[in-house]
């Protein structure tokens, strides 16, 4: 393929690329209504925001520790954020943010859940699942003379005492139907020390019941028949099938390591982060605009062309965030911001390398090309570093900070693809024109 012929294709491919982002970010039916043109229009795709900007609800529950360790209380807690965020994650709530505080406080923040009581349910039903034996006769007189208001048949539900096995011993769960009834039931497969337990209580309550409770309630009480050395057990407690794969579905996703309580629920307003939204909109298109300025009146062609580089950079930006998606926070929208700058810091390494070129006495295309050349290096170093950190940031970071960091690197992703494949196409392009190739346009005042 010939030179102009592949310059000729790279820019149908630059022209189709910012078509597509253009249409995948204009939002519909705002601002030019372009069916009246006879275009019809059904992009429905939508930007995902986070708490602070579209509102959601906001919740604290506290955890009872009680029965753990000093040792084990951090970690017990981790593992309650872990199962909670693993709940509401496979809801489709994009991006929870959820915090451990002052010890063994849980926050819950879900950006666009206006439902509190659907926010509280979907994690309220993430299951506590525990094995209890029978007590024996003298703790069964204890436990009616401590509760003697409450009704015998109410009472004897509960005749029932830890073993210290429970659902953070769950291998897997899944669903299966009694050959004999056909109803659904749910089966259990226990960790290695889960199955240790399991057979340890079996083993010596032969004849006995052994009660399975979910969420601090009963909800099967077999009698052991034999022992049981696998690591295997049944639930059977006349389930339909919808509630057999909803409660597979809650014990795979995890199941809390201790109990929690709901201390505080909140509705938060979008009208705060509306007004950042639109202030952080103003912010972003005065400050490209001042940009625009200074890299035309400085550079001449090439900050032109760089201009509108960066015009399709902003553009192929907002599709990902939008196809990914990605959820937008303040702190989002500054590293994108960011990143903008950080595309326009390429582009000046490239046109200070290329007039250096110039000046030597290179022709244009050769001193374009050389440009682009020495500058590379430095842009893939200083980008690199920027990626290292940012993915040390997404690792170990949580809510506006992972926020942050995902888009700073997105931006520096498509800002080294933006000045060294697009501002470099558009130079190869334009000077193939001849009245593009004064010196006073690159910034050299004389040939030599």
């Amino acid at each position: 393929m010939s030179s102009k012929r592949k310059l000729i294709l790279n820019f149908v491919l630059i022209l189709i690329l910012f078509t597509a982002s253009a249409y995948a970010v204009y939002p519909k039916n705002q601002g030019i209504d372009l069916n009246k043109y006879g275009i019809k229009y059904s992009n429905d795709l939508q930007f995902h925001l986070g708490l602070d900007l579209q509102g959601g609800t906001h919740l604290v529950y506290q955890a009872d520790l009680s029965q753990i360790k000093d040792a084990d209380k951090e970690s017990a807690m981790n593992g309650v954020r872990d199962v909670v965020e693993r709940r509401i994650n496979s809801s489709g709530v994009a991006e929870p943010n959820i915090q451990v505080s002052h010890g063994d406080r849980l926050i819950v923040e879900l950006a666009g859940v206006k439902d509190v009581n659907e926010a509280i349910k979907m994690i309220g039903e993430t299951p506590m699942l525990e094995f209890k034996e029978e007590m024996t006769d003298e703790e069964k007189a204890a436990l009616r003379a401590e509760n003697s208001q409450i009704p015998e048949e109410y009472l004897s539900m509960y005749y029932y005492k830890s073993t210290g096995l429970d659902g953070t011993k769950l291998k897997r769960a899944d669903v299966s139907f009694d050959p004999q009834t056909y109803e659904p039931e749910v089966q259990l497969q226990f960790n290695d020390e889960g199955t240790k337990l399991f057979s340890e209580i079996t083993s010596r309550n032969i004849g006995k019941k052994v009660a399975i409770f979910l969420d601090q309630a009963p909800i099967s009480i077999p009698t052991v028949q034999v022992a049981i050395t696998d690591g295997k057990a049944v639930i059977s407690g006349n389930f339909t099938n919808e509630e057999a794969r909803t409660l597979v579905q809650r014990l795979n996703a995890g199941a809390l390591p201790v109990p929690i309580s709901l201390l505080s629920q909140q509705t938060v307003d979008a009208s705060l982060g509306q007004d950042s939204v639109d202030s952080s909109v103003a912010a972003g298109i005065i400050g490209f605009i001042l940009l625009s300025i200074f890299m035309i009146a400085y550079y001449r062609l090439p900050g032109l062309l760089a201009v509108i580089a960066l015009l399709l950079y902003t553009l192929m930006s907002l599709t990902i965030f939008k196809l990914i998606p990605v959820t937008l926070t303040l702190s989002g929208i500054a590293g994108f911001i960011l990143s903008i700058g950080m595309a326009v810091d390429a582009n000046v390494l490239i046109f200070e390398r290329t007039k250096e070129e110039l000046r030597k006495g290179k022709t244009l295309i050769n001193a374009i090309d050389e440009g682009f050349k020495r500058a590379w290096s430095s842009i893939f170093d200083s980008n690199t570093s920027t990626l290292i950190t940012c993915s040390v940031l997404i690792y170990f970071g949580a809510g506006t900070v992972r926020g942050f960091a995902v888009t700073l690197a997105i931006g520096v992703l498509l800002s080294m693809f933006s000045a060294v494949t697009v501002t470099k196409n558009l130079l190869r392009i334009t000077t193939t024109r001849k009245i593009f190739r004064k010196p006073w346009l690159f910034g050299i005042r004389n040939k030599k």
